[in-house]
């Protein structure tokens, strides 16, 4: 015991008097000298909290006030425009639905902002973003419009920022189907990525086309701007035909979420792209065009389909491989003596029966 004794606690010695400050009430006394370790861990949770709420409440305010600047332009636009109010989902994203506009399925605005409630994840991203150039960490906006089947937008083409090329195509399967290329009708800070380029002029010889580069001109929306895309595919690579030929159409706008100050900067250019898509069935394309477009889709239904016979054929051989072992051993078992093969056979009775309680305990 006597190696033991380093780790009992020194025995407490009682002062015979006080000098310092303390606090008596009846038969209880509290000195504050005799907690100081444990008043720095209430000041850094303190400060943790404090932190946390202001955080919370900045981004709840960034999000509503956008919503709140917009919300006349979604209820001029939408039968039925945010339903149910602004969703908040954790404390930094946040969600409104609309529906009900002609050339408009649905509109899905979708907040994704910093973590400013968790000082800790905002501290990684930062030191993160030091550690890799490509990384920024942005208050991110996306406008997802739906399109009805009956938009014929079958094709991929994007603006995009040209701080935003290196990575975008990571994060988006559909817009590796394009080319990215610059176009003298864009500003300088802009590139298109285009599957064609009878698609770039078709949508920049639109009134709507014009008017929004128009928009994209103006000083004040190139800081939000991120990309525009019109897309047929899907963003995540699909893993069977039957997901891939069920594709929807959609129109992306991605921005950098405005500040409370200035949420109504991008309103113009909102406007814009609600103009765009109106005149999306005015897109002539040149028949051979069009013809190039359903042989890439045509092509890429044949590779994921060869995929997806491949990978049936994989787990198919497995499990004749496991049948295979099965039968093996049954025949391993046959050629055993009685005894040996009724002590194979208890044991594996044994064994199911934990398995059956053990599931039965789980359900409970």
């Amino acid at each position: 015991m006597s190696a033991l004794n380093f780790l009992a606690p020194r025995p407490f010695s009682h002062p015979e008097t006080w000098e310092g400050i303390e606090y008596k009430w009846k038969f209880l006394v509290f000195r504050p000298a005799y907690f100081q370790h444990e008043g720095y861990v209430l000041a850094a949770v303190a400060l943790y909290l404090v932190l946390f709420f202001v955080g919370k409440s900045l981004n709840e305010k960034k999000a509503s006030s956008w919503f709140t600047a917009h919300k006349s332009l979604l209820e001029a636009n939408f039968s039925k425009p945010a339903s149910g109010g602004l969703i908040q989902d954790g404390y930094s994203d946040f969600f409104a639905f609309s529906s009900g506009r002609r050339n408009v399925a649905s509109l899905h605005a979708i907040f994704t902002l910093r973590p400013r409630h968790d000082p800790f994840q905002l501290i990684m991203q930062t030191g993160y973003a030091a550690f890799d150039l490509q990384y920024r960490p942005l208050d991110d906006l996306q406008l997802d419009f739906l399109l009805p089947a009956s938009i014929p937008a079958d094709f991929v083409w994007a603006l995009v920022h040209k701080d935003e090329l290196r990575g975008i195509k990571k994060g988006r399967w559909d817009l590796t189907f394009t080319r990215t290329t610059e176009n003298p009708a864009l500003p300088g800070y802009l590139s298109v990525m285009s599957e064609y380029a009878d698609i770039t002029e078709n949508m920049f010889k639109l009134p709507a086309g014009q008017a929004l580069l128009k928009v994209l001109e103006d000083p004040a929306i190139k800081p939000y701007f991120r990309s525009l895309s019109i897309t047929d595919q899907p963003r995540d690579r699909p893993s069977t035909v039957a997901e891939f030929e069920d594709r929807q159409k959609h129109v992306i706008l991605s921005l950098v979420a405005p500040p409370a100050s200035s949420a109504s900067v991008d309103e113009p250019l909102v406007k814009a792209v609600f103009a765009l898509i109106d005149q999306l069935s005015r897109v002539a394309l040149r028949p051979e065009t069009k013809n190039k477009l359903r042989t890439v889709r045509a092509d890429v239904s044949k590779e994921i389909k060869k995929e997806e016979a491949e990978k049936l054929a994989e787990e198919s051989n497995v499990e004749d491989k496991k049948a295979a072992k099965r039968r093996a051993e049954e025949e391993r078992i046959a050629r055993l003596p009685a005894a040996e093969q009724q002590k194979i056979l208890e044991r594996e009775r044994k064994r199911s029966f934990k398995k059956a309680q053990s599931r039965v305990t789980g359900r409970k």
